[in-house]
């Protein structure tokens, strides 16, 4: 009794080593696996870029044309310094000059956590008309339009159109009416009373604005006085640059020109006057004729 005792208290102690050691070599394992893990993971760290950032202002909530500008309407965030849009705002004071020069306003739609941009605020003390849109050297310049002539309503400040004239040229020998491209990919800064490019749904403008520069102007006031004018709106990927356009009656029906009636040449007939007596007779010589 004493023998089978002792042997399971022998097998009992060999499977309690055993269980134990396997325990250890498992722990072990686990450990230098999480150890791997960590130097892997530091490695990586180690070898990553820091991507150095600056200070940019973007807008804190969706701000249409007209609208005011304050302190409370844009926040600093750190933007890649790598990847900032041309004519950014980094400093508050730049953007809110403490001089009291007079307050900015939002001159295009910004949507919230856009980056704030130089060309869509006016400056200090600046309104937010026309004026403020036009580049130096440009004009703003009415045209009058109607649901046809204005694209159906589909024009929107900022587009970019093809001005067409059609017209009949007086005391030019012209007959009948042409049309003529006479200007192309303008911009258009208002339609009606309305500057901002945030415009929803169709509007039957009765006037569009553009701007254009001085000659531009002459060219354009005397085509609406001496014809009609319709524009065509210019797609915004389209990069093509129109050629001289001119289309007539004739040239819209594909009718040609008739060739002139061919001129009919009489005979030449040569004669040589002689005088016989009293009288004075012709007498026919062969041609060509020779004095």
């Amino acid at each position: 009794m004493r023998a089978v005792f002792g042997l399971v208290l022998i097998i009992g102690v060999a499977l309690a080593g055993g269980a134990v050691y396997l325990a250890k070599d498992y722990i072990s394992q686990t450990q230098a696996e999480l150890e791997r893990e960590r130097l892997a993971t530091q490695n990586a760290l180690a070898n990553v870029k820091t991507i150095p950032t600056v200070d940019v202002m973007v807008i804190n909530r969706a701000m249409k044309y007209g609208e005011r500008l304050t302190q409370e309407d844009v926040r600093v965030v750190q933007w890649p310094e790598d990847a900032i849009p041309k004519g950014t705002f980094s400093d508050m004071a730049v953007l809110f000059p403490k001089d009291g020069s007079g307050d900015r306003f939002i001159l295009r739609t910004i949507e919230k956590d856009e980056a704030l941009l130089e060309v869509k605020v006016t400056q200090p003390g600046e309104s937010a008309g026309l004026t403020s849109r036009l580049e130096k050297g440009m004009r703003a310049f009415a045209i009058s339009v109607d649901v046809a002539s204005g694209v159906s309503g589909f024009l929107r400040p900022g587009d970019n159109v093809d001005v067409y004239w059609t017209g009949s040229l007086r005391g030019a020998g012209g007959e009948g009416e042409i049309t003529r491209l006479i200007q192309t990919n303008i911009e258009l800064i208002a339609i009606d009373q309305t500057a901002g490019s945030d415009v929803t749904g169709t509007t039957i403008a009765r006037t569009v604005t553009v701007a254009i520069t001085p000659e531009q102007v002459a060219a354009l006031a005397q085509a609406q006085n001496t014809g009609r004018l319709s524009l065509a709106l210019v797609g915004t990927q389209d990069e093509t640059i129109a050629t001289a356009i001119e289309v007539d009656q004739r040239k819209l029906l594909g009718i040609e020109e008739a060739a002139p009636a061919p001129i009919k040449v009489e005979k030449q007939i040569c004669t040589v006057k002689a005088r016989r007596g009293g009288e004075i007779v012709d007498t026919g010589i062969p041609t060509p004729c020779t004095n």
